[in-house]
């Protein structure tokens, strides 16, 4: 007697059945996985004709007070330190120092007291290249001397820090014979606004025009000795440029996205271009955000900056309503007459010595802004 073939094997049907169940579901769990990693994939992968946010500006850090980089170039072109700083800080004048006075350094936990003129030894080839003409870098290093006077940082505790949220302080490490010199040469002089230290804040680089202290630090008051002024000599090397998807500008902007990223619209711009408003564009509305948050977010050197989205070749301006007409640089100036040294100091005493890369000034005819 023969056998049945297992199809036809009554007995065999439910194991059957079972294995080919069994079988089927394999491969569907197969292809299901497979189908996910490819929509994983898809989404990994930069999309053909996918946006491109593509951000253009000019200047490195907040643009208020004095652009390191213009001070270069007003140097190389003549001005000495006293015109440089009246340049930058309006209506300010130079006067002295308190004497004997001590400067509270945070050096990672430790409060260091440390004082004036060694203080700021140790910060004017850290914040400015010790190469550079004397007259910028005597203006640095009253600057300097000025900011550590008017800051406090850490309240009653110290004065400042010694890295970038004050200045940068690295003792004796930083000091050259050039910058000591012109530490020297400016020895105990500070800017006075109405007979009182000045806040000295100074940056990078401006783009060739400074801002106003309210339209970069957001919620400060108006100072008169912190307005915006032309940069004569500022370099096209400030000018920047950089893209990015618009999945990453999306991640970078977290919180401020509603619905699905589709640009920035500029609403307001300082005295220079710097964004003072803008609104982050979303497929469920518009959140408000502000140019130094959006400089912060996107990783930007400066709030200057003008948007576009770019789709393959094609390039679209984003919306801007804040009426700015393009910036033009100004044109080149001449050192203005330097006023006679006063024969007393402000707070008292005998006022710094003049020379003839630092004879103190009186006014600014254009104004100046303070950086940090």
């Amino acid at each position: 007697m023969g056998f049945l073939p297992p199809e036809r094997d009554p007995g065999l049907l439910p194991v059957l059945l079972w294995a080919r169940m069994r079988h089927m579901a394999s491969t569907y769990h197969r292809v299901r996985a497979t189908l996910a990693a490819l929509a994983t994939l898809a989404l990994l992968a930069p999309a053909a004709g996918a946006s491109t946010l593509v951000i253009e500006g000019a200047g490195d850090g907040h643009g208020v007070g004095m652009s390191q980089d213009g001070a270069l170039g007003y140097a190389e072109h003549g001005w000495n330190d006293a015109q440089i700083l009246a340049h930058y800080y309006t209506g300010t004048t130079l006067g002295q120092a308190p004497a004997s006075f001590v400067v509270k350094v945070l050096v990672g936990s430790k409060v260091e007291k440390v004082p004036l003129e060694r203080y700021v030894r140790g910060v004017v080839s850290a914040e400015m290249p010790s190469s550079w003409p004397l007259a910028a870098l005597e203006a640095q290093a009253i600057a300097s001397r000025t900011y550590a006077l008017t800051d406090d940082a850490g309240g009653t505790r110290f004065d400042v820090y010694a890295d970038t949220r004050s200045q940068m302080y690295v003792g004796v490490a930083a000091e050259t014979a050039a910058t000591n010199a012109a530490v020297a040469a400016t020895s105990g002089q500070i800017v006075e606004y109405d007979g009182r230290p000045a806040v000295t804040y100074y940056f990078a680089s401006s783009g060739g025009m400074t801002e106003n202290i309210e339209n970069s630090f957001m919620g400060a008051e108006p100072e008169p000795w912190l307005k915006a002024v032309p940069d004569a000599y500022e370099t096209k090397a400030s000018d920047w440029k950089l893209s990015m998807s618009f999945a990453s500008a999306a991640a970078r902007l977290s919180g401020l996205v509603r619905g699905s990223f589709r640009g920035i619209e500029v609403l307001k711009r300082g005295v220079s271009p710097r964004i003072v408003t803008a609104e982050v564009l979303g497929s469920r509305g518009a959140t408000d955000v502000s140019g130094p948050e959006l400089e912060a977010r996107l990783g930007l050197d400066s709030a200057w900056a003008y948007f576009s989205v770019k789709n393959g070749t094609s390039v679209r301006r984003e919306p801007d309503v804040s009426g700015q007409a393009p910036f033009t640089l100004a044109a080149p100036e001449s050192p203005p007459p330097v006023p006679a040294t006063p024969t007393t100091s402000p707070q008292g005493g005998a006022p710094a010595p003049a020379t003839p890369a630092a004879t103190a000034a009186s006014t600014s005819a254009t104004g100046g802004v303070q950086a940090g």
